[in-house]
């Protein structure tokens, strides 16, 4: 990691409550109730080709995800889809990642923070792949996280909400530093629900199962992968899982922006291959996020 440039030093610009500035000058203050308390939320969004995937549906899910918080976002979803695009091509990224984040200003410092000012970043840059070519052609490795998703009444868990991922941190953390790629996490029941920043999928029989997100998020690849298998023919099952299931399993991928779709070659003690299904909706996906777009936007 030596040779990562840390992002606060990086060159170009990014978008900043309404306008372009350059990257170093894009500054907040450390007593940013954002930063003390949570009030965040955020997207993370793949470009291809130049073209945004999905970038309605990420633009929308920001808004849900700060209405969630109680944040108002002082843009349309039309302005910040139309940002987003601005900032991919001011960094001249083809390929990439962006992050559009919206979080409370430093007016108040407290829980209470009604009068706080609601600010909304963009950045882009370069991001070849979440795993590296060779673990996602092998499958990742998984250790079962301590920690657990919360339940519905406890967190706003259906909020991309920078807070929910602490956890998911501590949880990658403990993986890595023990030879891990990633960690699985259970929910407050203690049953199958995804992986640090990705949901999860078991493959038995010809038939894939994935747990509800009644308490994690309901994933944009998520819903896309389950409709590419829809179009093979491929019964997808969505429902209640528990651990006990992963011994039985014959393949088991993982989805996400990031992590795109992944297969998984081992969870705790089990093992699996990277198999006929996996590979196929690998395939798809590749081929579906690749297709010339009609237009930047769409």
């Amino acid at each position: 990691m030596a040779d990562v440039i840390p992002f606060d030093q990086r060159s170009g610009s990014l978008w900043y409550d309404g306008k372009m500035v350059p990257w170093t000058d894009a500054k907040t203050h450390v007593l940013t109730h954002g930063l003390h308390y949570g009030s965040s939320v955020f997207e993370g969004e793949r470009i291809y080709g130049g073209t945004i995937y999905k970038l309605k549906e990420h633009t929308a899910r920001l808004f849900k995800s700060a209405e969630v918080l109680g944040m108002t976002i002082p843009f349309t979803q039309d302005q910040i889809s139309a940002a987003c695009i601005e900032a991919a091509q001011a960094q001249n990224i083809k390929d990439g990642y962006i992050r559009p984040v919206v979080f409370r200003g430093s007016e108040m410092m407290a829980v209470s923070a009604q009068n706080t000012k609601i600010h909304v970043a963009i950045a882009c840059w370069p991001w070849p792949s979440y795993f590296s070519p060779a673990e996602k052609l092998k499958g990742i490795r998984l250790e079962i996280s301590k920690w657990r998703r919360p339940a519905a009444e406890t967190e706003p868990v259906h909020a991309k909400a920078a807070g929910l991922y602490m956890i998911c941190t501590l949880s990658k953390h403990a993986a890595e530093a023990e030879g891990w790629h990633d960690a699985l996490m259970l929910d407050y029941r203690g049953q199958l629900a995804e992986a640090t920043g990705a949901n999860l999928f078991l493959v038995k029989d010809g038939v894939i199962h994935t747990p509800t997100p009644d308490c994690f998020l309901n994933g944009i690849t998520r819903q896309t992968v389950m409709a590419l298998a829809a179009k093979r023919g491929i019964k997808v099952v969505e429902r209640a899982m528990f651990p006990e299931e992963l011994a039985t399993a014959e393949e088991i991928f993982i989805t996400g922006s990031a992590a795109e779709v992944t297969a998984v070659g081992q969870i705790a003690d089990h093992h699996y291959t990277v198999g006929p299904i996996t590979r196929q909706l690998r395939d798809d996906y590749e081929a579906l996020v690749r297709q010339p777009a009609k237009s930047q936007a769409a």
